[in-house]
């Protein structure tokens, strides 16, 4: 018998992979925040008898979700500014708001308001781009939440940084302060191709490969987007990146709705990742990101909510049937991205876009133990043929009992153990009113 210090027994394990795979009555061993094991209950309980033992027994046990894009402080500026397209959305409302408003106490109390929203949804991983992201990954530590936090570049002056320079310079300082982390990662993160210039470009292509880091950006997120760049460089937004060199398997390509017969083999040639943020583009009308397309291409595509400015809310269950669902209509093929690879969207091909898909995405031995409870014992939920079915297109994240993440909980049938969550209301409708009154005078 050997000494373990966690038992989770369910009504059912899905681990992702093998794809499809769905056990029965099995359980999951934890020791050192790793999974050691997975096996029958009735094995489980004889192998472990000294184990602390939980009984999830209508629920089922999934990798934790991975948002793949996120801009987590934003959390603050939800519904500020609805009904609007992107750039206009962006230049006369959230950019003027982030001007006023963006600070440290800012940072720290909106990413915390998104890590409290993401844990109760089952999201253990966040790929983050904003403004002082050191504040971010403090947050997420205190949290016990993952997390890649972006090195964000920008053109134009914050009160985080005042030049392309100062962002890269204090970019590799989060990188080195973080080495070796076992919550925090870290990835480039330029805002997009029209507010970032060439030469910075370039200089973030030189050091992804360098120091061999993700790079994280918004491209391809609307027409204008691509108007412009043919207005101001003669060419499409992946073309130019292409110039500058930042075309590579370390690339996560953000939105990515418009998109050539050409730039798909551009996308498969350099095995770019895709970060598909489906109801962030219905609500400000970006465009339809061609999964299905993308899928059959052997692309990888991973999830993401983008803010909750923008969406509203940081759902993955939400992400995940809207990706299968859509993907159908525009293939016109009700086959087309079935339940089980929404789910593996949501969980390993996040961490493969990551860099991460040999520690977590999957329940698997010897990985770390970022496991979610579904509870689908429920009315709404039966009757139930197909657990993963279920997951996509019937469960939603009120679902989600119990969150551990490297192996401890922190969320317990559905309170958490390491966020109070009076004091985040409390720092968030104060937040509320201070902006809400600004804006009574503009």
């Amino acid at each position: 018998m050997q000494n373990i210090k966690t038992l989770i027994h369910a009504r059912w394990v899905i681990p992702v992979i093998p794809e499809g795979q769905i056990l029965e009555n099995h359980s999951l061993a934890i020791y050192q925040g790793r999974i050691v094991d997975c096996l029958p209950r009735i094995e489980a309980e004889t192998r472990y008898r000294d184990a602390h033992q939980i009984e999830l027994t209508q629920h089922a046990l999934i990798p934790g979700l991975i948002n793949a894009h996120i801009h987590s402080p934003m959390s603050l500026l939800r519904g500020l500014a609805d009904d609007l397209p992107l750039m206009e959305w962006l230049e006369k409302h959230i950019w003027p708001a982030e001007t006023k408003w963006v600070s440290e106490t800012f940072v720290r109390d909106g990413a915390l308001l998104a890590i409290a929203e993401m844990l109760r949804g089952g999201i253990t991983c966040f790929n983050d781009m904003y403004f002082f992201p050191e504040v971010v990954a403090q947050a997420a530590v205190e949290a016990n939440m993952r997390a890649v936090i972006g090195m964000i570049v920008i053109d134009f002056p914050s009160r985080w940084a005042k030049t392309p320079e100062d962002y890269l310079r204090k970019g590799l300082e989060l990188n080195d302060n973080y080495q070796n982390h076992p919550l925090i990662k870290t990835a480039f993160a330029p805002h997009a191709p029209y507010t970032v210039s060439d030469e910075s470009l370039t200089q973030v292509a030189i050091l992804s490969k360098e120091l061999n880091i993700p790079v994280h950006m918004h491209i391809h997120e609307t027409v204008e987007e691509i108007n412009r760049s043919i207005t101001q460089y003669g060419m499409r937004p992946l073309g130019r990146l292409q110039r500058l060199g930042l075309l590579s398997s370390r690339l996560l390509a953000v939105h990515m709705t418009q998109l050539t017969d050409q730039e798909f083999q551009t996308i498969t040639k350099h095995g770019i990742h895709i970060v598909h943020c489906p109801e962030s583009n219905l609500k400000l009308a970006s465009g339809f990101c061609p999964v299905a397309k993308l899928y059959q291409a052997g692309i990888n595509i991973a999830l993401g909510t983008d803010s909750a400015a923008s969406n509203n809310d940081l759902d993955m269950f939400v992400e995940m049937r809207l990706t299968a669902l859509l993907a159908k209509a525009l293939a016109s093929d009700a086959s087309a991205i079935p339940a089980k690879q929404a789910l593996r969207m949501a969980t390993l091909n996040g961490a493969q876009a990551l860099g991460l898909e040999q520690e977590i995405g999957s329940l698997e031995i010897g990985k770390i133990a970022d496991i979610v409870a579904v509870d689908l014992g429920g009315l709404e939920t039966q009757p139930l043929y197909d657990p993963i079915s279920q997951l996509v297109y019937t469960a939603g994240r009120d679902k989600v009992s119990d969150v551990w993440i490297a192996g401890q909980q922190v969320l317990k049938r559905r309170q958490f153990t390491t966020l109070d969550e009076r004091l985040l209301l409390s720092r968030t409708q104060a937040w509320a009113e201070r902006i809400k009154e600004s804006r009574k005078f503009t």
